[in-house]
């Protein structure tokens, strides 16, 4: 069937089509319409969010980057003599060469990615850089059990979580990530984990809506790409970015809003649009210092030392298995 033709066709096996596909008419069919932020990340979305960590208003990258270039000796003490470092949704590698250039006695890099094609540019990168180092990269889902190498299976672990992804889950739901971490790198294991902290709300919402509109295009993408992969005819410009912050849950919460009242064809299914209906497409919880230790010790862990800017903009913490 061709994509034109799919578009008004009768319903058909969503679950047969991907899971983009069954998440998208999952998510339209709910009271509460949401696109899991998980898709956001296509070839076109992934350029686009490369767009947003340089843009001025978008502060979490650029102070990580700083926290992780200050501090790097200090996260590679962690790390004792033939250990492996494990990072978790490891995409272009580009933070953890930080810690690998003041880990001389690293035994291994493990990237852990859903993304194969991100894993082997950046182990070609890597292995060209530090060729001494076994690179062993992990195509997969770190939120599920994962087979490791077996080559490391007796070598103490240090995983390595940056950025503030962390924050896109709800509690429970951060918790449940943080515990199967801990699985993964073991009783004895470490963790080097980034978070978003709070901040003046005039801040955060300029950081998710940003003047130049990057931000407004990467959240349209989920949109486009629903056109080009599923057929689905939904008119983009009749959707407007917005971004948000939720008080009582400490978030930012984006979305996209109906300008008008439509109807959406998605693989045969029909979804009605009222005006200023939205649908929900990422959470970005932001934390104070104490409240993200306390998140930490319900998935298992014990928390150690944490790094932050001169701002408090961001956080790094180091949590040992409890």
């Amino acid at each position: 069937m061709n994509l034109d033709a799919a578009r008004h066709a009768l319903p058909i096996d969503v679950e047969s089509c991907g899971e983009f596909a069954a998440a998208l008419v999952t998510g339209l069919s709910a009271h509460q319409k949401f696109i899991p932020c998980r898709f956001f990340y296509d070839a076109a979305g992934s350029a686009l969010f490369e767009r947003i960590t340089e843009l001025p208003e978008y502060y979490p990258t650029r102070t990580e980057m700083r926290i992780l270039r200050e501090y790097a000796a200090d996260m590679a003490a962690l790390a004792s003599p033939g250990a492996v470092l494990i990072e978790f949704g490891s995409g272009s590698s580009l933070k953890t060469e930080l810690l690998l250039a003041e880990m001389q006695a690293l035994h291994a890099y493990v990237p852990i990615d859903i993304s194969g094609a991100a894993l082997g540019a950046a182990q070609a990168r890597i292995a060209t850089r530090f060729p001494a180092l076994h690179v062993l990269p992990v195509a997969g889902d770190f939120s599920q059990p994962l087979r490791l190498p077996k080559e490391i299976a007796a070598r103490p672990r240090l995983g390595f979580f940056p950025g503030s992804t962390i924050g896109n889950l709800i509690e429970d739901e951060a918790v449940e990530l943080m515990a199967n971490m801990r699985e993964i790198l073991g009783e004895d294991g470490t963790l080097i984990i980034g978070a978003d902290l709070k901040k003046d709300v005039r801040r955060l919402i300029a950081a998710y809506d940003d003047a130049a509109g990057v931000t407004a295009a990467f959240n349209l993408n989920l949109l486009h790409r629903a056109n080009r992969e599923l057929g689905a005819d939904f008119s983009v410009d009749a959707f407007a970015h917005l971004a948000t912050y939720d008080v009582r849950h400490g978030r930012i919460d984006m979305h996209l809003v109906s300008r008008t009242e439509q109807i959406v064809h998605v693989l045969g299914h029909r979804f009605r649009f009222f005006t200023g209906e939205r649908i929900h497409t990422e959470h970005s919880h932001k934390y104070d210092i104490e409240g993200f230790r306390a998140l930490a010790r319900r998935a298992g862990w014990r928390p150690g030392a944490v790094w932050t800017d001169a701002e408090a903009l961001f956080s790094v913490h180091v949590l040992a298995a409890a």
